[in-house]
């Protein structure tokens, strides 16, 4: 007897075969296709709905949030059933005590995680990574498989040296020696960064920015001796372009490890064509040398929510931080002076400014959220219709509205990549054997952008919007295709055999709603929300996990190692 059996489902398998209707069975967790007459403890009726496998995304930061959501909110309600976690060198483990302090501080400054939520949502009882993984094990609803994060590995050797610092060698001998055993337990290879925007909570370039190629190389080499394992990385470049030097080290690395390496995130804009052929002659290096180099890219554009009043990527440009970063009162009166406003544009416009320069076209921002009566029927308008009834340039208007509010007015920039020309070199890029949807970045920037909605609102999109794949490639995309780069075992599609991760959605509806401000994480912090359309069901392991946009309570699901839960993925 089968556990549950979905009669009459759209199955669209992951393999990118056409669709075709079939009933679907589950017994013990895994997928069966069920003989005629065989009968079942549940049936549903799914006629009109499609199947699909559940959906991979395979750049998270669920590390923390996952002990005070098992369910991975809002990913797992947008039918994401596996999330990658531990990216950009940033994970909760290994950890000394007396670092936690240090780390709490760091995830909140570099990943935008509440402060409160990460001192009164976690327990930091554990040390080493294998601690960790068991500390998630056996209470989540989602599976969850964690790299381990290059920051963690120098501060738990270097202690306070490891910014600044360079390992001695027997330091990067215990480095080694402590990812090596991390892997044994499960992890799921090395994350590292050298991001110039990857700063520390007392504002220090974070650890692994300080170290050299020769750690670097050394460390993949290691990820290379353990089965299943994989690379992430972060460079300066991953922003706009890659300097050959940058190129030069993503290709030793992953030929030193002779695995994977992805980096996070793709930009893709017709008004910058020059980006993405730069971008991709790293994974066309890297294939001629024996590795393997794959751009992760999302399929949306992710709402994101700027202020003057908090950190936020406009801290990011070049030269603005020191400015952003002073006392309000002081902040504000430096704004205002015309000789300050023209530098920061200036800055924002030069070459250093990299991606975050489509982030000064001010003219475009619309006013969110106001708090005082100067500002009383200013949200929803856009920014330069207000600055041309006031005589004013865009920023300067922007500042004088922001200022009216102490700094604590929301701004949505409007993306300039809007285009159909844009769009139409997404849909090239998506073509290409070392591109991969995904970087939603969830679990991170938790007041400022809601990047977890993006498999829905894709969907939607390839059904309803712009028709850029068809529904098989698309749901290709979001689950086959990351689950064949992690190498995981018997998840990503729909066959005899496979774990029963499936997600059931009505064609006609799916989509994701607008991003919302709740307060619902530990310390009451806020965070962006937004609810799943269309989703009918969300199963994980077999067991029901959401229905209707709701979570059940369920916690069905794995800590994902490596080894037992993944294999090796050839470079080759």
């Amino acid at each position: 007897m089968l556990d549950h059996l979905i009669k009459g489902a759209t199955v669209v398998d992951g393999t990118g075969a056409p669709g075709r209707i079939a009933d679907v069975g589950i017994r013990d967790g895994r997928i069966v296709f069920p003989e005629a007459g065989e009968t079942a403890r549940t049936t549903e009726d799914a006629t009109g709905l499609v199947l699909a496998p559940g959906f991979v995304d395979p750049h998270t930061h669920y590390d923390a949030q996952l002990f005070w959501d098992p369910y991975a909110t809002p990913s797992m309600n947008h039918g994401v059933t596996t999330v990658a976690g531990g990216n950009c060198g940033f994970t909760l483990a290994p950890l000394r005590q007396e670092d936690a302090d240090y780390t709490r501080r760091m995830m909140s400054k570099v990943e935008g995680m509440a402060l409160k939520a990460l001192e009164e949502g976690v327990d930091w009882s554990w040390s080493s990574f294998a601690e960790y993984l068991d500390a998630l094990d056996g209470r989540i609803a989602v599976n969850a498989g964690f790299m381990v994060g290059h920051c963690a590995l120098r501060r738990y050797v270097m202690g306070a040296d490891a910014v600044g610092g360079q390992p001695t060698e027997e330091q990067l001998r215990q480095m080694v020696g402590l990812l090596k055993e991390a892997m044994d337990a499960g992890a799921w290879g090395l994350s590292t960064t050298q991001s110039s925007t990857h700063s520390d909570g007392d504002g220090a370039p974070v650890a692994s920015r300080h170290a050299g190629p020769a750690e670097l190389i050394a460390l993949s080499k290691a990820v290379g001796e353990h089965e299943g394992t994989q690379l992430e990385a972060i460079l300066a470049g991953c922003l706009d372009q890659f300097s050959d030097d940058e190129i030069e080290l993503f290709v030793e690395m992953t030929v030193a490890a002779g695995r994977p390496l992805n980096w996070n995130v793709l930009t893709i804009d017709a008004a910058v064509p020059e980006r993405v052929p730069r971008q991709l002659t790293a994974s066309e290096r890297a294939r001629k040398s024996g590795g393997r180099i794959v751009a992760l890219t999302m399929p949306i554009l992710t709402p994101m929510n700027m202020s003057l009043g908090t950190f936020c990527a406009l801290n990011l440009i070049p030269g603005w931080g020191e400015i952003l970063g002073l006392p309000v009162p002081e902040r504000i009166a430096r704004l205002r002076d015309p000789d300050v406003r023209a530098e920061m544009l200036r800055r924002a416009d030069s070459k250093e400014a990299g991606v975050f320069r489509r982030l000064a076209h001010f003219g475009r921002y619309v006013i969110g959220d106001t708090y005082s009566r100067e500002n009383e029927g200013l949200t929803g308008r856009v920014v330069k219709d207000i600055a041309a009834e006031r005589g004013q340039d865009p920023f300067q208007a922007l500042v004088e509205i922001c200022a009216n509010d102490d700094l604590r007015t929301v701004l949505w920039p409007m993306p300039s990549d809007n285009d159909p020309a844009s769009w139409a070199l997404r849909a090239e890029t998506w073509q290409h054997e070392d591109v991969l949807l995904g970087g939603s970045d969830a679990g991170a920037h938790l007041d400022r952008m809601c990047g977890a909605p993006y498999t829905t609102r894709f969907l939607g999109d390839c059904l309803r919007g712009r028709r850029l794949v068809p529904l098989e490639r698309a749901v290709q995309m979001l689950s086959d295709d990351p689950a064949r780069l992690f190498g995981l075992r018997e998840r990503g599609r729909i066959a005899e055999g496979f774990h029963a991760d499936l997600v059931l959605f009505d064609p006609e509806r799916i989509d994701a709603g607008p991003a919302t401000l709740v307060h619902d994480l530990p310390g009451d912090s806020p965070r962006l929300d937004s609810r799943a359309v269309g989703i009918v069901s969300v199963r994980v392991n077999g067991v029901e996990t959401v229905r209707d946009d709701e979570v059940t309570g369920a916690v069905p699901g794995k800590v994902l190692r490596s080894g037992q839960d993944t294999r090796t993925v050839s470079t080759r």
